[in-house]
């Protein structure tokens, strides 16, 4: 993994895919629904071309280095969903990553998984 210096910037995020997220119900029903859809999601602040958190930033270098196709909602162009998304999953922070509908977790986890070579597997 980069040195923690390179964690502000975001290499490769061309590879992330920007698909409207779902629409209709309430913003639980539409993370439900966008969680299934996708086999990545990131639930973050900023987008993966510029990112307005470190640990956003850090996360999607995460995925970047592997390589993957990856969507994501910016939480802080929809107060509802950023407020929804910490009662779905009941976890107080973002960025929040999904993978095959699993919460994996915030950037912490997913950073230490891929540095110890954890991450790669479940997302191939």
């Amino acid at each position: 993994m980069s040195s923690f210096k390179n964690i502000f910037k975001v290499v490769g995020a061309e590879q992330a895919q920007s698909a409207p997220p779902a629409s209709g119900g309430d913003a639980i029903e539409r993370i439900a629904n966008d969680v299934r859809a996708h086999k990545i999601l990131i639930f973050m602040k900023g987008t993966p071309d510029f990112p307005q958190c470190g640990f956003s930033a850090a996360t999607i270098e995460a995925f970047n280095e592997l390589g993957v196709t990856y969507e994501t909602r910016n939480v802080l162009e929809d107060p509802e969903l950023r407020q929804a998304i910490k009662e779905y999953s009941n976890w107080p922070t973002i960025p929040q990553v999904y993978i095959d509908g699993k919460f994996i977790g915030g950037s912490d986890i997913v950073t230490e998984m891929h540095a110890n070579g954890e991450l790669a597997p479940l997302v191939r």
